[in-house]
């Protein structure tokens, strides 16, 4: 693991103010933003992380066959290169193990103060925050960073009629209960996205009987998942010098393919879209049997919801005693599912990979700005932000991975590491004693979402599906435009789109 370095002090470092940070959050945003706070010099930080470990969706999520679909050496920070990386699309506890590595190798553990939920972060007089746990303690700081704390975290249950009444297990993807057997049993798995389609893979051959409730069939792109080889992975471990340059060159030539390609796909047409689409359908023909291969032919356009890449897929749902069942789901009864054909599908287990509350972000922590303003009141509608980092209103208040981040095209680790980059502009601005507080104006983030919107009509999300990428008002909450279009935004500060205050008042 290679240690990030420091950045260089700048001249007239004596007498600069020195500020204190919180972190929401000590996922794979929290680190990040904890690991370059202290290369930056700043090392008055607290990370609030609610678990009893580092990971955040990794440490939440272990179910059978989770696996990333990103590939590992692009899943990864640029300042800490894996060898460890057993596959190109990593599986699930490897990037677990990844994170935790990271912040033991960049001490970071000390920084965290596990098991403490933020209840709410009220700004005041002082020009600061006052964030409050759930267990009542207090503290101040004058910046607050939000960490990724909600897109793929909290479980979004279906209100099945009678689900309560099952006598076997239950319980959500993100909430995998290991006590329960599996091996033999009758087991149904609810729900076709990419957390249903790896978990079919995973438990089909496994189970006496298998059955996959689908309510829409997903397109699924059939990328072949490549084991790297143990001598490879023996000769970067020996030679910290050539993981770090390996992992500079992969973590390109990976970036370079997949931002020009599933990237490109998403935002306009051409023809990295048709080749996307192509190889889809021509996935879907290898299902022979053609009732089948027709109840598994979805109605819209390949990439309008989150793509899901896995081989395989389709040759687990051929296997003996595995079933695709779409007949709507009625309600459960003790022994199992009646679907609305009046069928009774007897199970042991019921499995929930319904998904998550995408669009929580920070909530339900409670944000209460200048003059009383909340957060839940600002985005009772819909999340909406300055430029993916920031909330007019909320003065030194930063997000990562926020509303219409670039998450459905590009690798949560690039977007976090440019966020966090910008982020640390200000900060070492508000060091330098330009400001005391800073907010982005309500004018410049109503222009910045306008032009969002007059976007979306090239991408591939508006093209008729439903999907969680959706917003109430049927736009995407994503990023309409390419990768490198958000790294060139946010390479900006654009002061004049700031308001900026000497004192607590803004």
């Amino acid at each position: 693991m290679t240690l990030i370095e420091a950045a260089p002090a700048s001249p007239g470092t004596k007498g600069r103010r020195t500020p204190r940070v919180a972190i929401v959050g000590a996922g794979m945003s929290g680190i990040c933003a904890a690991a370059k706070l202290a290369a930056a010099g700043v090392h008055d930080v607290v990370v609030y992380e609610k678990a009893d470990r580092v990971g955040g969706t990794w440490r939440e999520n272990t179910y059978p066959g989770l696996a990333c679909d990103v590939p590992s050496r692009y899943y990864c920070y640029t300042f800490a290169p894996n060898p460890d990386w057993t596959h190109v699309f990593p599986p699930g506890h490897e990037v677990q193990a990844y994170l935790e590595k990271v912040a033991d190798d960049l001490r970071l553990r000390p920084r965290i103060r596990f098991g403490a939920e933020i209840d709410e972060a009220v700004w005041t007089d002082r020009a600061t925050w006052l964030v409050r746990t759930r267990d009542g303690e207090a503290a101040e700081y004058d910046f607050l960073i939000s960490a990724a704390t909600g897109v793929l975290h909290h479980p979004s249950y279906p209100d099945i009629e009678g689900l309560d009444t099952f006598r076997g297990a239950v319980f959500h993807s993100a909430r995998w209960d290991h006590r329960v057997a599996l091996d033999g049993r009758k087991v149904a798995v609810v729900g076709t996205g990419s957390t249903g389609v790896q978990i079919t893979k995973a438990l089909a051959p496994r189970c006496r009987e298998y059955k996959l409730f689908q309510r829409t069939p997903q397109w699924v792109f059939p990328l072949v998942n490549l084991p790297y080889r143990r001598p490879t992975r023996w000769l970067l471990h020996r030679s910290p010098a050539l993981n770090r340059l390996w992992g500079r060159l992969a973590y390109r030539f990976w970036q370079r393919i997949f931002e020009n390609t599933f990237c490109m796909a998403v935002v306009a047409p051409g023809w990295q879209r048709r080749l996307v689409s192509t190889i889809c359908r021509w996935n879907l023909r290898g299902v022979r049997d053609r009732g089948l291969r027709e109840r598994l032919r979805p109605k819209d356009l390949p990439m309008c919801k989150r793509m899901v890449i896995a081989a395989g897929f389709y040759r687990a749902l051929r296997r003996e005693g595995a079933e695709l069942v779409d007949q709507p789901i009625d309600h459960v009864e003790p022994r199992g599912i009646v679907t609305a054909d009046g069928r009774l599908h007897e199970l042991d287990v019921i499995v929930l990979a319904t998904g998550f509350h995408a669009h929580s972000y920070i909530r339900p922590v409670e944000l209460v700005g200048p003059g009383g303003l909340r957060l839940s009141e600002v985005w009772q509608d819909e999340p909406r932000a300055y430029r993916t980092v920031a909330l007019p209103g909320f003065p030194n208040f930063f997000l990562l991975l926020g509303p219409h981040s670039p998450i459905g095209n590009q690798s949560l680790f690039t977007i976090t590491e440019t966020q966090v980059d910008y982020t640390l502009r200000w900060i070492e601005r508000w060091r330098a004693g330009e400001f005391t507080a800073a907010t982005p104006r309500r004018e410049a983030t109503d222009r910045f979402n306008a032009e969002m919107r007059s976007a979306y009509p090239r991408t591939i999300w508006v093209s008729g599906c439903d999907s969680w990428y959706l917003g109430k008002d049927g736009l995407p909450a994503l990023w309409p435009w390419s990768p490198q279009t958000h790294r060139d935004m946010l390479a900006k500060l654009r002061p004049d789109e700031w308001q900026l205050a000497t004192s607590g008042s803004i």
